[in-house]
Formats: structure tokens, sequence, C-alpha cells
């Protein structure tokens, strides 16, 4: 059995707020920070003169993300955020007159104002219409794993599974999914895997990856070319001038230099995690979850999340009284938001409901 009490135990904040919010911020653990206080330590005793070892760090986190998420290494880029994923898709795209976008309603608006931002027709459908909404013209798919509002888990393979058989580029969106729930890229294999770090995969923000399958490296040109985009770039005392021959790889996308503190942080937080084993995290999470949800009368029934939304007559307004007592909820679209991670333990919920 984990022992979850030391677990939290690494989370500081966890002291002073009953903090049930982490669909919008994760809280950073001990380790992480220490991660990074190493590393700046490093820089003062090195002036910097190893960096190109940093690199080799970030391909030891590379191999672990792709362990994390059963991918391979050289699926795995480094991004500051995932809507730099998405925008590498959506400019690298052979766009043509009458494509069409399809994604959810209610979705996340990454997933709306990066094709209306490009004048792209894009369709929001329910979930249940979704693949019976596919046209001749669609071109993309690009949804969330989870909704952040409701909490609602889009069932993957399906969809999946059409857009191979079709021709359609599948984008996804796993920002409110890794670290709480398990995911397996080489199953469902979407054509990118994109993953903002800053909440349920507890990093600073600033901190991103994205998984690309091979099939869609083979044609999607690099939005940033830089010194690291040739792929001797490790050269450093004579680098290439001329045009780059670019990797194979995911890493052909980075083009620069990397976040390395950041990712020094999201690296403890990995190895955190996969110490526990994803599969442990996902029951963790799950359990606190229906507990969370068993408070509400209107909770919507999304028993597979580890976001609660639950409908209350005033839900902003009862966030912010909830804040008043140190309890860190959010308000989305009418709906109270309530995430638990594997951090949080039985005294949360029983301090929200005694607030409630």
């Amino acid at each position: 059995m984990k022992d979850w009490s030391s677990v939290r135990s690494l989370f500081p904040a966890l002291r002073h707020w009953t903090f049930l919010n982490t669909a919008t911020f994760g809280q950073l653990s001990t380790r992480s920070v220490e991660a990074m206080n190493r590393h700046f330590e490093l820089r003062n005793q090195t002036a910097c003169a190893d960096f190109l070892t940093w690199f080799d760090d970030h391909d030891r986190l590379r191999s672990k993300l792709a362990r994390l998420i059963n991918a391979s290494a050289e699926d795995v880029a480094f991004l500051p955020n995932a809507s730099t994923g998405l925008g590498i898709l959506m400019q690298g795209l052979p766009w043509q007159d009458g494509d069409e976008v399809l994604t959810l309603e209610h979705e996340f608006p990454n997933n709306l104002y990066a094709p209306l931002h490009r004048n792209i027709i894009l369709r929001e459908v329910p979930h249940q219409c979704l693949l019976e909404s596919i046209t001749p013209r669609t071109r993309l798919i690009a949804i969330s794993a989870v909704n952040y509002t409701t909490g609602f888990r889009v069932p993957l393979e399906a969809i999946a599974d059409e857009c191979r058989r079709r021709g359609i580029t599948f984008y996804l969106d796993g920002t409110q999914m890794l670290g709480a729930l398990q995911f397996d890229f080489a199953k469902v294999r979407p054509d990118i895997f994109a993953v903002n770090c800053y909440k349920w995969m507890l990093a600073p923000n600033g901190a991103a990856f994205m998984a690309v399958h091979p099939r869609l490296r083979d044609i999607l040109p690099p939005l940033t070319i830089g010194w690291r985009s040739h792929h001797d770039w490790r050269n450093v005392n004579h680098l290439w001038h001329g045009k780059p021959e670019l990797k194979s790889s995911a890493e052909k996308y980075e083009g620069g230099m990397l976040a390395s503190s950041l990712l020094y942080a999201l690296e403890a937080s990995v190895d955190l995690m996969l110490e526990l084993t994803p599969s442990a995290i996902e029951q963790r999470v799950l359990s606190l979850a229906a507990q969370t949800r068993a408070l509400f009368p209107k909770a919507l029934p999304y028993h597979d999340s580890a976001i609660v939304a639950a409908e209350v007559p005033d839900a902003p307004a009862l966030s912010a009284r909830l804040k008043e007592h140190r309890i860190l909820t959010s308000a989305r679209h009418g709906l109270l938001r309530v995430s638990t991670h594997f951090y949080n333990d039985e005294s949360d919920i029983a301090a929200l409901s005694a607030a409630l």
C-alpha cells in the first residue's frame, strides 16, 4: 500500500490550504524545487561550462515521459505550453479551401481560437455526434482528453481509429488528464498528444511536451528553425553553416535552447509518478473524486474523471466564500469545479464538507 501521507508531506502549500484546484494549477513538491535549486547551484559551480550535459539530462526525461505514456523517446518534444504544439500543427498542415476542423462543444479555447484565427471552418458538435459529423472536408479533429469545465472524459480509441481510417489528423490535448489518469500513446495513436505540465503533472508553468507520431513527423515541418534544428547541433565548436538537415525525431520541433530549470523540476515530478505508478495514482485520484462527488446532489455524473463539476446556485460566489476559509476550488461556466489529486486526502474532503 502506498504511503500517501508521506507523499502529501512533499507539498508544503498543503499545510496552509485545503487545495482542491489542481485543474487550475498543480502544486510543486519539495523534490521539484530541490531539483531546480541543484541546477542553479551547478550553474554557479561550473559557470555553465557543462551546458551540453543538460541536454543529456533532458534526453533522460524524454525517456521517462515516454515510459509514462507508453511511447518512444523519439516521439517526445519539449514545449513552453500546449498551445505551441497546436500552433506547430496549424501552421504546418497543408490547408486547402473548404477544409474543416472538428471539435467538441464546450472545448477549451485553445482548440477554438487556433482554427478561427486562421479563418478555417470550425464545427463544434456534441461528443455523441462527433464521428457522424465527419465529412470529406474534415482535415483535423482537435479535442481535449478531459473537458476542463465538466470533467467529461472522452472515449478516445474509436475517434483515433476513425481518424486513421479516413486519413484525418487527430490532435489530442492531455493537459487535464496526464498525471492523474493513465494514457497509452501506442494504443490510442493520436498524431499529436500535447500536455501543459503545470496542472496535473505538477511542474512549473513553462514546462510542457508533445508526443508526435512518426507518421506525422514525416510530413509536419517545424515552426521554429534554430541552431538545434541541424542534426549535428551538439558539435558546437563547428556549427553547420548551411541549410539544416533535420532529425527524424520530434526533437526537430524544439529549435533552440530549452527551459532547463523547469525541465529538471518536471523530471522530479515524473520520477515521483513513476515511483507511485500511474495505475495507483489513477486509483487514488478516482477514489477521492468519488468521495467529493458524493457531497453534491447535482454533481455531473462523470465517474472516470479527476474533475468534479457540480451545479450550485452561484458558483463564483461559493468558490469565493470557500477561499475565505482557505479552501481553493474554481468556478467554470456556472459550475463549481473541485479537482483532487493524489496529494489530497480525506481531511480535505471533510473540510470542504464542513464549509459547504
